[in-house]
């Protein structure tokens, strides 16, 4: 559990009082997340989640809020920030940004299958496309230069054998870019932890506050290594069915392109760099915190292997 900034119930009942969400019930911090504290919040009119944010400045954080507002307002199935009695998403809360947001339904799966599969490539399609119409703007935050920088961050922490593997990548991508990808708004941590079934509905996707425009494929491959391995405990293979399921549902909505076939090996490599230096960064830089999880760096660095060693599954022809 990550909470860096406690909030007691005395002081979210007053700061409650500019939104028209009734009376507080119930304050209960959420047992997952590393970057930002978050709380459940109940009121006498509903279930909500309270997020103070702790490491983004308050002037990037409308374009996560503002496309979070876009995309329910498409039919999105994600939370919807709620806004205050001056028409404010953000407000500030025992000195760090914050926002309030509806809390939906449902919880995580364990175990996906192909059928959970195929409902999160439909609905991830449904995000990209909806996306299309969105007017912000903010590049990837954990892109590229982010990539670069936090190697050397953790680089003293490493040993010969890892380095030479986090730098022999960061020339891989360097030398494989594809700057002709379509590209929009993407969620860039859609995780199974970050979205919710409903019983067999796939009943929303939440944590945007890694989003930004990137090339519209990384989104689908950092779901896909995450969604569609073949035991996600202990391989880190791809399974072909559940990411057949995965990429033939997104296909059916936004058809990949040739190109795009052509970046997805490098995209999943990219995309599994990420998110091991990002776990790097979090073990052995981490920040002070009442109560903080730091998640183990070793099965991305696996799966970076995996998808250095093995041609990752496509979609099949008709």
């Amino acid at each position: 559990m990550s909470v860096y900034t406690p909030v007691r119930k005395a002081a979210l009942a007053a700061w409650l009082r500019d939104y028209s969400v009734g009376t507080l019930e119930r304050l209960e911090p959420i047992k997952s997340g590393i970057e930002n504290t978050n709380y459940f919040v109940t009121t006498t009119q509903g279930r909500y989640v309270l997020t103070l944010f702790e490491r983004l400045p308050a002037v990037e954080l409308p374009f996560y809020l503002n496309l979070m507002a876009h995309l329910a307002r498409h039919g999105i199935p994600c939370p919807a920030p709620v806004a205050d009695q001056s028409d404010a998403y953000l407000g500030m809360l025992n000195g760090k940004p914050a926002a309030l947001v509806t809390r939906l339904p449902g919880k995580s799966l364990e175990r996906p299958g192909a059928a959970a599969c195929r409902e999160l490539g439909a609905l991830l399609a449904r995000m990209h496309l909806a996306g299309r119409s969105f007017p912000g703007y903010q590049e990837n935050p954990r892109g590229p230069k982010w990539w670069r920088a936090a190697a050397e961050e953790v680089r003293a922490f490493l040993d010969q054998g890892q380095w030479q593997l986090v730098a022999a990548e960061l020339d891989y991508q360097v030398r494989h870019r594809f700057p002709d990808l379509p590209r929009g708004p993407v969620h860039a941590d859609l995780f199974r932890d970050n979205a919710l079934y409903d019983g067999e509905r796939l009943s929303g996707v939440f944590d945007f506050y890694f989003a930004g425009v990137d090339c519209l494929l990384y989104d689908v491959a950092v779901c896909a290594n995450d969604w569609c391995l073949a035991d996600p405990a202990r391989a880190c293979a791809l399974d072909p069915e559940r990411t057949q399921a995965f990429l033939a549902a997104y296909h059916a909505l936004r058809p990949l392109s040739t190109l795009e076939r052509d970046a997805w090996p490098v995209l999943l490599r990219a995309a599994a760099l990420r998110f091991w230096l990002s776990r790097l960064h979090d073990l052995h830089l981490p920040r002070p915190g009442e109560l903080v999880h730091a998640h183990d760096p070793g099965h991305f660095r696996s799966l970076l292997e995996s998808r250095i060693a093995v041609a990752p599954p496509w979609i099949k022809a008709a």
